[in-house]
């Protein structure tokens, strides 16, 4: 499965704006949700190809919401990259658990996103 479409979840307008931006200019298709209630509402409008979930975030955290949208039929195949901040080990393997493909720490090399994003092709 190609990767054209992608959500990317994050509070922090600055992450959202720079991912965008690096993002686009490789050819992607981004739309963006600031929490977990807007993600879902995103999701609702148009299947992406792929989401790229921050974790700290108000309200449903990242984790809580990967593994909502890993477990629900509706987005059986949808993968999701966990793009954050927390860095232990520990972080990586419970975001592996909620059903995250990949996990990225920030700040995001922009040529280790782009080669797992590629990965999933």
């Amino acid at each position: 499965m190609a990767v054209h479409k992608i959500l990317l979840v994050d509070d922090s307008r600055t992450e959202l704006h720079m991912l965008s931006d690096l993002l686009r200019k490789r050819g992607y298709s981004v739309r963006t949700a600031e929490n977990g209630d807007e993600a879902l509402k995103r999701l609702a409008e148009d299947r992406p190809d792929l989401i790229l979930m921050d974790v700290v975030m108000p309200g449903q955290n990242g984790f809580q919401l990967t593994r909502s949208i890993t477990r629900d039929p509706r987005y059986l195949g949808l993968p999701v990259i966990m793009c954050t901040s927390k860095s232990q080990e520990t972080d990586r393997v419970w975001g592996m658990r909620q059903g995250a493909r990949d996990y990225v720490v920030k700040p995001v090399q922009a040529d280790e996103l782009i080669a797992k994003i590629k990965k999933l092709d």
